[in-house]
């Protein structure tokens, strides 16, 4: 079946450029970012349990009833709730857009998987509530977030190159292990994170006490997500250096100090935190960091290997384009 004959179902929908599909995947980026932020807003203001059910807000009602929670928790968690429906519009326009241009087999994965981890998700916060937000399923509720960041900031590179190029390293096979090893280690930072959120005092709901928390001390914990702050950092620098070693084109340099120049304020204010007490207004600021970070690692470690060169610079696929340049002659006609 040729590209062409595999559009035919999605005929109905308008053909995408690649800048229209590149709009809808930095949306999707900031989203599945975004609704982590959210969710800290719901553990910090203690909003965990404003809906005490799912998928039902709470039993008998999808949305809130009047006294059966704190008016403002529940406000706080339905909200939360409802911004799921917006990340699988986004998700599913971003599925439907790279099906419609007949974008190549990587990216179409990419995009289905980040609406498919949506609905995984909303099951995980599910369950979160079913077991009254305990530590740990807040923990692996925030987790796979991040995995869904690096997911779309991967698709969000992809989807600008046109499918009939040629894959070529951008960047030598060293320094892409090196970029590898800032994304292990980014992952043994928000893994410990989550650790000391969970020995902490924000675990998601007013009610929620203390021997319901990770029984581990939280100093201790702190110091090894420290450390695996300090890993992430020297490596990021070390790639940074790398890649001007290698004279590496001038936007993944920059983008590269903007990696370490993320991680340099997000270790200010988990410092602040520290000393601080843990402040909730912070709490907030440091999962949008995390999620930025996320990003931007995934965008700098997708960079080192692309499909470069190529002729489907409209659509980014060969059939998108005979389709768009047939409709483009048809109207200068």
């Amino acid at each position: 079946m040729s590209d062409a004959d595999r559009n035919l179902p999605l005929s109905f929908l308008p053909l995408p450029t690649i800048a229209q599909q590149r709009i809808i995947a930095l949306l999707v980026v900031i989203a599945q970012a975004g609704i982590a932020v959210t969710g800290s807003v719901v553990r910090v203001t203690g909003s965990g349990l404003g809906c005490d059910s799912w998928p039902q807000c709470h039993p008998g009602s999808f949305t809130p009833v009047p006294g059966a929670a704190p008016a403002l928790h529940q406000a706080i968690e339905f909200g939360n709730r409802l911004l799921s429906f917006v990340l699988v519009a986004l998700t599913l326009a971003l599925f439907l857009a790279v099906v419609r241009a007949g974008r190549r087999k990587a990216i179409v994965v990419l995009a289905f998987l980040n609406g498919l981890g949506v609905i995984v998700q909303a099951i995980i916060g599910g369950i979160s509530v079913k077991v009254d937000l305990k530590w740990y399923a807040v923990a692996l509720h925030f987790l796979p977030s991040m995995l869904l960041v690096w997911l779309a900031g991967m698709v969000y590179v992809k989807i600008q190159e046109p499918d009939d190029g040629h894959e070529v390293r951008t960047y030598a096979k060293p320094l892409r292990m090196l970029a590898a090893g800032t994304g292990i280690a980014l992952a043994g930072t928000l893994v410990t994170g989550t650790m000391v959120t969970g020995a902490g005092p924000h675990a998601g709901d007013a009610d929620v006490l203390p021997e319901d928390r990770l029984q581990l001390p939280i100093i201790e914990l702190s110091h090894v997500h420290a450390g695996f702050m300090y890993l992430y950092l020297g490596l990021a620098i070390g790639l940074v250096f790398g890649l001007i070693a290698l004279n590496a084109e001038p936007a993944l340099r920059k983008l590269g100090w903007w990696l370490v120049g993320l991680i340099v304020a997000q270790a200010a204010v988990g410092m602040v935190q520290y000393w601080a007490g843990v402040p909730e207004a912070l709490v907030p600021v440091h999962v949008a960091g995390s999620g930025a970070l996320t990003a931007v690692t995934a965008i700098v470690w997708q960079l080192g290997w692309r499909h470069a060169g190529g002729t489907a610079t409209a659509t980014g696929s060969p059939a998108g384009d005979a389709e768009h340049n047939s409709a483009t002659a048809k109207v200068a006609a």
